[in-house]
């Protein structure tokens, strides 16, 4: 398990194939052990391969605003495809690696950045809810600061956040990303799960809306899913992410 700090930095560079991009070798499976403790679970297999980590929840703990049949199959089926095709792409890399044979490297990029981006945006994803009875309502301290300044008040940036959201054009995320380069917190509407990120943005609260996401309690109305997800968003997670990140 990879503690919080490095998975957020990870995070961030995913896209560009930076980070999970880079086949696990014996070295980074030392690395990830020696950083093992708190915080987001990104757990590999003895060989190096990435596995599916738990929901930090039940499938229905998230109702009447997220239901259980939707938790089940985005968590078991929909997470588990996109860490399928990272380690085919890892292991494919690696080939070509050994081979020297880079005739694929673009196709092989492409697929590590949208596998590997999958990955780390629903792993983020499952640990910023929590049961509305035990999620943090409401940020405080720094991360609210933040949020006052570039946004001007929390209402208005989850105005702003829920419009990046429901107008994201086919599948995709909403996201609060921070900058650190140029000291900022921004609102993406990210196209399927790498694409119209800022470079070097790093994500603190994400929201699924591929339909997968959704379609089964909200079928088109991604505008009443949106809403509903605000009540079980645990602001305390956002808040320790803030912090990994600034930490940097």
């Amino acid at each position: 398990m990879v503690n919080r700090r490095d998975f957020i930095k990870n995070a961030a560079v995913v896209g560009g194939v930076a980070a999970l991009g880079v086949p696990f070798t014996n070295e980074r499976m030392a690395l990830a052990k020696e950083s093992a403790g708190g915080g987001v679970s990104v757990a590999v297999t003895a060989s190096g391969q990435h596995k599916l980590p738990p929901l930090p929840y039940a499938y229905e703990a998230l109702e009447p605003y997220i239901d259980a049949k939707t938790m089940e199959l985005h968590h078991d089926k929909h997470h588990q495809g996109y860490l399928n095709g990272l380690n085919a792409a890892e292991l494919a890399l690696k080939a070509a690696q050994d081979s020297g044979d880079f005739g694929k490297i673009a196709d092989l990029e492409r697929a590590l950045a949208f596998h590997g981006s999958g990955h780390a945006n629903h792993s983020l994803f499952w640990n910023n809810m929590k049961p509305k009875s035990q999620a943090k309502p409401k940020p405080e301290g720094a991360l609210l600061n933040w949020i006052d300044r570039d946004f001007g008040s929390l209402e208005k940036f989850k105005e702003q956040f829920s419009a990046a959201a429901k107008t994201v054009e086919g599948s995709g995320w909403g996201m609060l990303v921070y900058q650190p380069l140029l000291g900022r917190l921004y609102t993406v509407g990210v196209l399927n799960h790498q694409n119209s990120l800022v470079a070097g943005a790093i994500p603190l609260l994400v929201l699924d809306v591929w339909e997968h996401a959704y379609y089964l309690k909200y079928q088109n109305k991604r505008a009443d899913y949106v809403a509903a997800w605000w009540n079980v968003v645990d602001w305390a997670d956002v808040e320790r992410n803030f912090q990994a990140a600034r930490q940097g």
